[in-house]
């Protein structure tokens, strides 16, 4: 499927919850948006979207604390609160790791899970646990890279191969995506539409344990 045929034009936010009990149960094809605090995610999703302020991006890292929905085109976009920061109380970490997971756990569509990890340092343990459990949950996901542009091109490439390897991923699992320069967007927007827009696109893409 070609990007344009999602209207990211159209992206408005919808709704935040901060208890999974709250949120409706799916009604249409979801994205969801999960990774550290500081990585970047609202400012990747801006400019999923081309709208530079719809995502409210936080100078002070581990703002987002509910899961916030925004919708184009008929498609659901999840944004799920950043974790690992550790400057916030332990109860607050620990209120949105049960958020996080309450909601990875409940039977949703789930056509696409975007872990976001950081290109210029290894992924954290908490980076690796996620792609674990979105592995063994049989997830359909894929890992975006972001701040590429903090890195010339050859630390970028070097740094994909040691991501990707570290975290045992094949090579259409992972890609390399910048909020300033646009890197990787086309990518992500074709990864989107194939999960959501193709015939049967979420067949696969129920976690086991919903």
């Amino acid at each position: 499927m070609a990007e344009s045929d999602i209207n990211y034009n159209l992206a408005h936010f919808v709704a935040s919850y901060g208890k999974t009990s709250q949120i409706p149960a799916s009604t249409c094809p979801e994205v969801c948006f999960v990774g550290r605090s500081n990585v970047g995610k609202s400012s990747i999703m801006n400019k999923l979207f081309g709208r530079k302020g719809l995502v409210k991006v936080s100078s002070t890292p581990g703002k987002t604390a509910n899961v916030n929905f925004f919708e184009a085109d008929g498609i659901h976009f999840v944004d799920l609160p950043g974790y690992g920061f550790a400057q916030r109380s332990k109860s607050e970490r620990d209120r949105w790791a049960r958020l996080i997971g309450e909601f990875l756990d409940s039977p949703r569509s789930f056509n696409l899970i975007v872990s976001l990890v950081d290109i210029r340092h290894d992924p954290s343990k908490l980076d690796f646990e996620m792609v674990e459990y979105l592995r063994e949950g049989g997830f359909n996901f894929v890992v975006a890279l972001t701040k590429a542009d903090k890195l010339s091109r050859s630390q970028q490439m070097k740094q994909l191969a040691s991501i990707r390897k570290q975290l045992g991923l094949s090579g259409d699992r992972i890609f390399i995506t910048s909020s300033q320069t646009g890197a990787g967007i086309d990518e992500l927007k074709c990864r989107i539409s194939s999960a959501c827009l193709e015939e049967d696109g979420d067949t696969e893409s129920v976690p086991d344990n919903a």
